[in-house]
């Protein structure tokens, strides 16, 4: 089923940067994954697994929201030409909250692995989302306050940006292992 405009918009935007994300991760050494520029930073590895853990819990909210409401839903409206814009993070440093929380140490072929994995249920989330009209579901995010289901799939595309951005430095750190 072809997605209409505004969810094909966001598939493109989580195909292309998942497609950065893994080319930057391809190929590193267990070592590359694991390594960390100073005690209190992420690895490689800990990004991967922190960015797939969001995108499983985007698809368990998606879930739940239409399952929850599934006898109120209102047809996807086809005039929909995109979702609000989300809102600005605040300044600072944020903490990720525990259910989305890396851990160390998985195998990078493994954690390669679910990242795919996940983003193949997401592609079934956004089908699902088709059929409803995504901004009546909505959800308060730890930060961002309430947003519906659209802004949630293009907060991951945006958090997967923000860990790539991430990822990169992590590999010109120095320190950083050759193999």
């Amino acid at each position: 089923m072809a997605l209409p405009a505004a969810l094909a918009a966001i598939a493109q935007d989580l195909a292309a940067v998942r497609a950065e994300v893994l080319r930057e991760a391809e190929g590193l050494s267990q070592a590359q994954a694991d390594w960390r520029p100073a005690a209190n930073d992420w690895s490689v590895g800990e990004i991967l697994h922190h960015l797939t853990l969001a995108e499983i819990n985007t698809g368990k909210l998606t879930s739940k929201l239409l399952k929850e409401m599934a006898s109120a839903a209102a047809p996807y409206p086809h005039d929909l030409a995109g979702f609000t814009p989300l809102p600005d993070w605040p300044p600072g440093p944020r903490e990720a909250p525990p259910i989305v929380r890396p851990e160390k140490g998985y195998p990078i072929a493994q954690l390669l692995h679910d990242m795919r994995a996940a983003r193949e249920r997401s592609h079934q989330s956004l089908a699902r989302l088709a059929t409803v009209d995504p901004r009546a579901y909505t959800w308060r995010h730890f930060t961002l306050g309430e947003m519906d289901l659209g802004q949630f799939w293009m907060l991951q595309a945006h958090h997967d940006r923000d860990h790539l951005q991430q990822l990169r430095r992590i590999k010109k750190s120095p320190g950083f292992p050759r193999a």
